[in-house]
Protein backbone atom coordinates (compact mmCIF):
# COMPACT_ATOMS: atom_id res chain seq x y z
CA UNK A 1 0.00 0.00 0.00
CA UNK A 2 1.78 3.39 -1.13
CA UNK A 3 0.82 7.01 -1.62
CA UNK A 4 4.03 7.63 -3.53
CA UNK A 5 1.51 8.24 -6.85
CA UNK A 6 -0.20 10.75 -5.44
CA UNK A 7 -1.98 13.15 -7.58
CA UNK A 8 -0.76 10.83 -10.80
CA UNK A 9 -4.11 11.42 -13.38
CA UNK A 10 -6.52 8.46 -13.70
CA UNK A 11 -5.60 7.88 -17.56
CA UNK A 12 -7.49 8.77 -20.07
CA UNK A 13 -8.10 5.71 -21.81
CA UNK A 14 -10.81 4.01 -23.02
CA UNK A 15 -11.90 0.11 -22.51
CA UNK A 16 -14.93 -2.14 -23.74
CA UNK A 17 -16.84 -4.74 -22.81
CA UNK A 18 -17.37 -7.61 -24.22
CA UNK A 19 -20.84 -6.21 -26.05
CA UNK A 20 -18.52 -3.32 -27.34
CA UNK A 21 -19.63 -1.03 -24.72
CA UNK A 22 -16.97 1.42 -23.99
CA UNK A 23 -16.00 2.79 -20.57
CA UNK A 24 -13.84 6.31 -20.95
CA UNK A 25 -11.89 6.40 -17.62
CA UNK A 26 -10.32 9.65 -17.96
CA UNK A 27 -14.33 10.80 -18.35
CA UNK A 28 -15.53 9.07 -14.41
CA UNK A 29 -17.55 11.34 -12.51
CA UNK A 30 -16.83 11.10 -9.61
CA UNK A 31 -14.20 8.43 -7.22
CA UNK A 32 -13.16 5.25 -8.82
CA UNK A 33 -11.89 2.46 -7.47
CA UNK A 34 -9.90 0.51 -10.48
CA UNK A 35 -8.70 -2.46 -10.73
CA UNK A 36 -6.56 -4.22 -13.04
CA UNK A 37 -6.37 -8.20 -12.50
CA UNK A 38 -6.75 -11.35 -15.03
CA UNK A 39 -8.24 -14.73 -14.83
CA UNK A 40 -4.69 -16.43 -14.45
CA UNK A 41 -3.58 -14.70 -11.11
CA UNK A 42 -5.19 -16.43 -8.24
CA UNK A 43 -4.54 -13.55 -6.06
CA UNK A 44 -6.67 -11.26 -8.90
CA UNK A 45 -9.14 -14.22 -8.49
CA UNK A 46 -9.90 -14.29 -5.12
CA UNK A 47 -10.53 -10.64 -4.66
CA UNK A 48 -13.20 -10.55 -7.56
CA UNK A 49 -15.98 -11.39 -5.30
CA UNK A 50 -14.58 -9.11 -2.33
CA UNK A 51 -14.82 -6.19 -4.61
CA UNK A 52 -18.38 -6.73 -6.31
CA UNK A 53 -19.24 -7.06 -2.46
CA UNK A 54 -17.52 -3.69 -1.80
CA UNK A 55 -19.05 -2.22 -5.06
CA UNK A 56 -22.32 -2.50 -3.07
CA UNK A 57 -21.25 -1.27 0.15
CA UNK A 58 -19.38 1.91 -1.55
CA UNK A 59 -22.80 2.34 -4.20
CA UNK A 60 -22.73 5.75 -4.97
CA UNK A 61 -19.67 6.84 -2.95
CA UNK A 62 -17.15 5.30 -5.31
CA UNK A 63 -17.69 3.35 -8.89
CA UNK A 64 -15.64 0.19 -8.69
CA UNK A 65 -13.86 -0.84 -11.93
CA UNK A 66 -12.37 -3.92 -12.69
CA UNK A 67 -10.17 -4.35 -15.97
CA UNK A 68 -9.07 -7.61 -17.45
CA UNK A 69 -5.84 -7.46 -18.50
CA UNK A 70 -6.20 -10.96 -20.10
CA UNK A 71 -4.48 -10.93 -23.29
CA UNK A 72 -7.78 -13.08 -24.92
CA UNK A 73 -10.07 -10.56 -23.72
CA UNK A 74 -13.41 -11.84 -23.67
CA UNK A 75 -12.72 -15.57 -24.61
CA UNK A 76 -12.22 -15.97 -21.08
CA UNK A 77 -13.28 -13.13 -19.43
CA UNK A 78 -17.33 -13.63 -20.46
CA UNK A 79 -17.30 -17.66 -18.65
CA UNK A 80 -14.98 -15.79 -15.75
CA UNK A 81 -17.63 -13.68 -15.20
CA UNK A 82 -20.59 -15.71 -15.48
CA UNK A 83 -19.33 -18.52 -13.64
CA UNK A 84 -18.58 -15.78 -10.66
CA UNK A 85 -22.37 -14.86 -10.99
CA UNK A 86 -20.98 -10.54 -10.10
CA UNK A 87 -23.44 -8.36 -9.82
CA UNK A 88 -21.78 -4.93 -9.23
CA UNK A 89 -18.77 -5.74 -11.61
CA UNK A 90 -18.95 -5.02 -15.37
CA UNK A 91 -16.29 -6.70 -17.35
CA UNK A 92 -14.22 -4.40 -18.77
CA UNK A 93 -11.32 -5.77 -21.23
CA UNK A 94 -7.83 -3.96 -22.15
CA UNK A 95 -6.52 -6.96 -23.92
CA UNK A 96 -3.54 -5.15 -24.98
CA UNK A 97 -3.08 -4.26 -21.54
CA UNK A 98 -2.48 -0.58 -21.77
CA UNK A 99 -3.38 0.21 -18.04
CA UNK A 100 -0.64 -2.57 -17.05
CA UNK A 101 2.01 -0.96 -19.17
CA UNK A 102 0.98 2.18 -17.26
CA UNK A 103 1.06 1.10 -14.11
CA UNK A 104 2.64 -1.81 -13.37
CA UNK A 105 5.21 -2.49 -16.23
CA UNK A 106 6.61 -5.19 -14.81
CA UNK A 107 3.04 -6.99 -14.82
CA UNK A 108 2.66 -7.59 -11.15
CA UNK A 109 -1.27 -8.12 -10.78
CA UNK A 110 -3.65 -7.82 -8.91
CA UNK A 111 -3.04 -3.71 -8.70
CA UNK A 112 -5.90 -1.52 -7.30
CA UNK A 113 -5.88 2.14 -7.43
CA UNK A 114 -8.40 4.62 -5.52
CA UNK A 115 -8.81 7.54 -7.69
CA UNK A 116 -10.32 10.60 -6.28
CA UNK A 117 -13.27 12.97 -7.60
CA UNK A 118 -11.34 14.93 -9.36
CA UNK A 119 -9.48 12.05 -11.01
CA UNK A 120 -5.88 11.99 -8.80
CA UNK A 121 -4.77 9.38 -7.59
CA UNK A 122 -4.70 8.74 -3.76
CA UNK A 123 -4.02 5.45 -3.02
CA UNK A 124 -2.55 1.72 -4.47
CA UNK A 125 -2.64 -1.08 -3.57
CA UNK A 126 -0.33 -3.85 -5.14
CA UNK A 127 -0.73 -7.13 -4.77
CA UNK A 128 -3.86 -9.06 -3.17
CA UNK A 129 -5.81 -8.00 -0.45
CA UNK A 130 -8.69 -8.30 1.79
CA UNK A 131 -11.36 -5.69 -0.11
CA UNK A 132 -14.82 -7.11 1.50
CA UNK A 133 -13.69 -5.84 5.36
CA UNK A 134 -14.25 -3.11 7.05
CA UNK A 135 -10.69 -1.92 7.08
CA UNK A 136 -10.82 -2.34 3.22
CA UNK A 137 -14.17 0.40 3.25
CA UNK A 138 -12.37 3.12 6.17
CA UNK A 139 -9.35 2.95 4.31
CA UNK A 140 -10.73 4.25 1.02
CA UNK A 141 -13.21 6.61 2.72
CA UNK A 142 -10.66 8.23 5.13
CA UNK A 143 -8.25 8.07 2.02
CA UNK A 144 -10.82 10.14 -0.08
CA UNK A 145 -11.50 12.81 2.89
CA UNK A 146 -7.79 12.96 3.64
CA UNK A 147 -7.22 14.12 -0.51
Amino acid sequence: MTRQFAGTPIPDLQVKDPAGKVLDLGAQDGPVLLNLWATWCGPCVKEMPQLDALAGKLEGEVKVVTVSQDIRGAEVVEPFFAKGNYSRLEPWLDPDTALSGRFTPEGALPLTILFDATGKEVLRVAGGYDWDSPEAEALIRDSLAAS
